[in-house]
């Protein structure tokens, strides 16, 4: 698909679990971990950088309590979206929303830094009006998952915590066979800050 592809970031969840181990204070999306090319960012910024540039629309979603990740997301190009929920449906509808007229949308997870941008590129080309596009690992579905134009009414419709899953099926859904690890990688607890596939 050579049409406008949007993508929204998703960075409004609290991060609870990593709270309760590295402390009330700690945001895991500020928290610094060695992405895939060695460089040290932290979490939020391995996400952005990995997008590519030629992507027409860039959005993130988040919190206002959180004006450092609101900075780097602009200083990448991104419209921020402010909203109150952490539920993953009211964040990608609100992603979605700011941008409906597009041919598509790339909806990453703001915590998952180690995704390739070779896998990024994968699951764009997956993409086609009708479709989603995932990354398969070893049968595992995993991000980031691009959606076609024809889902927008239904990802503007979402809300709380349910996320994107129901569309699948009814979907036209083409998997994108990956080695990469980083599809299923999130961060969840401090742990997890350092890239250590099976």
């Amino acid at each position: 698909m050579n049409e406008a592809i949007g993508v929204i970031v998703l960075a409004a969840g609290q991060g609870s679990r990593f709270r309760q181990v590295a402390g009330e204070d700690k945001d895991k999306l500020l928290a610094d971990c060695t992405g895939r090319d060695g460089a040290v960012r932290s979490v939020i910024e391995q996400v952005l950088v990995s997008l590519p540039a030629t992507l027409a629309k860039r959005v993130l979603v988040t919190t206002e309590d959180r004006p450092q990740v609101v900075r780097m997301a602009q200083a990448y190009g991104f419209e921020c979206v402010l909203i109150e929920s952490t539920g993953m449906g009211d964040s990608i509808a609100a992603g979605v929303a700011a941008c409906p007229q597009l041919a598509g949308w790339l909806i990453v997870l703001g915590d998952m830094p180690f995704i390739l941008p070779s896998t990024v590129e994968q699951v764009l080309a997956g993409m086609s009006g009708d479709g989603i596009s995932v990354p398969v690992l070893n049968g595992e579905y995993g991000h980031p998952v691009g959606f076609g134009s024809a889902f927008g009414p239904g990802l503007m419709a979402l809300s709380g915590d349910r996320g994107a899953k129901p569309l699948f099926a009814s979907a036209k859904v083409v998997e994108v066979a990956v080695e990469d690890a980083g599809v299923l990688w999130d961060v969840d607890v401090p742990e997890s800050l350092i890239f250590k596939p099976a």
